[in-house]
């Protein structure tokens, strides 16, 4: 399989703090890999990276995307290369409807015009997997969104913009049990839609029952501390983290 990501040795920080210390990462096509660890373990910083954040500078290692090599592009280079990012707490753009920015964005990635009627008809289909009221369309983006519609909004650019690798940032987070098997169903269409590639970071498995996943990588303090199957992550749910951060024992 071919790789899409190949991280090498990448060490990064914020304002001279190092967080992230030589991870190695690669991601295949197609492929679904779960980030789990503690609390400041590195998991949204790396996401952040792998996006281009201006916040985060990389003083270390490498980052390559379908070959080539991104560590220094800035992040609207990287969306155009495919490469898409969720939030954990998505922001609220006043004066700008949920229509308009994703149309925007489309047009944006593509540098192609998209006819009204076409966007409009993709968002409606989009929306109704998710179980979104078609109303919010025409709303401020995020503005007056509960938790779970930003989330769902999140998974709605998923599904309109269908990047080829999506990092999904504790998606699942403060969500219902029904929130997450809407979520869920999002994710899962994307990845029959266009086959692309998942990073999907999470304390928990529900947003995964609907996934096969490929690969779990375990972090903490900035490294890699444990690799394995989707079997790891239901080891880590059942036990905790505190056997591979010690070192297995």
């Amino acid at each position: 399989m071919s790789q899409l990501l190949e991280i090498k040795g990448l060490t990064a920080g914020i304002e001279g703090k190092t967080l992230l210390h030589g991870i190695d990462l690669t991601v295949g096509a197609g492929e679904t890999h779960v980030l789990m660890g503690p609390n400041g373990a590195g998991k949204s910083t790396l996401g952040s990276v792998i996006m281009g954040s201006p916040e985060y500078a990389v003083s270390g290692g490498s980052i390559l995307f379908k070959g080539e090599d991104i560590t220094d592009e800035s992040a609207d280079k990287r969306a155009k290369r495919g490469i898409f990012l969720s939030f954990q707490d998505p922001v609220e753009i006043a004066g700008v409807s949920l229509s308009e920015f994703l149309r925007n964005a489309l047009e944006q990635l593509t540098g192609k015009h998209t006819k009204l009627w076409d966007h409009k008809k993709k968002l409606k289909q989009c929306m109704e997997i998710l179980g979104m009221d078609s109303a919010y369309a025409d709303r401020d983006l995020n503005v007056g969104f509960s938790g779970g519609e930003k989330k769902k909004a999140e998974i709605l650019q998923l599904l309109v913009l269908e990047p080829q690798l999506a990092i999904l940032d504790e998606t699942d987070s403060g969500l219902d049990v029904d929130a997450v098997k809407t979520v869920s169903a999002g994710i899962e269409e994307y990845k029959r839609r266009t086959g692309g590639s998942l990073i999907v970071i999470t304390h928990n498995t529900r947003i995964l029952d609907a996934l096969k996943v490929d690969k779990t990588h375990i972090l903490a303090a900035g490294k890699t501390v444990a690799e394995g199957g989707a079997e790891l992550a239901g080891d880590v749910i059942e036990h905790g983290f505190e056997r591979y951060i010690n070192g297995g024992k």
